[in-house]
């Protein structure tokens, strides 16, 4: 059984027990979310998919912690042009979850 969810602007598809990473959630670890943006349920044979959302479905997941991607360099330069140069760096912010049960 998989679900495919939305968070953040961008959409996950989710299996009971794996890990995702979302984008950065206010959660302690151990906390329980409910997430009910889903899209799409399938069962083997059995697929739901919602317009735009499946109703009554939900995909419980548990906060494991929250970490760093790794750093993505945005470099900048125009020739012939004095302090044209430009050099910065983003790490961007992720919580780590792991899905609990999917409903739907």
């Amino acid at each position: 059984m998989y679900a495919i969810f939305a968070d953040g602007g961008r959409q996950y598809r989710a299996e009971k027990g794996q890990e995702i990473r979302l984008d950065r959630l206010e959660q302690t670890p151990g906390a329980k979310i409910k997430l009910d943006n889903v899209l799409l349920v399938a069962d083997g044979a059995n697929v739901k998919v919602g317009a735009p959302k499946v109703s009554g479905a939900s995909v419980e997941v548990e906060v494991i912690g929250e970490g760093k991607d790794k750093k993505v360099i945005a470099f900048m330069y125009r020739r012939r042009h004095n302090d044209s140069k430009r050099k910065r760096g983003h790490r961007q912010r992720f919580t780590l979850v792991k899905v609990t049960d999917i409903k739907g």
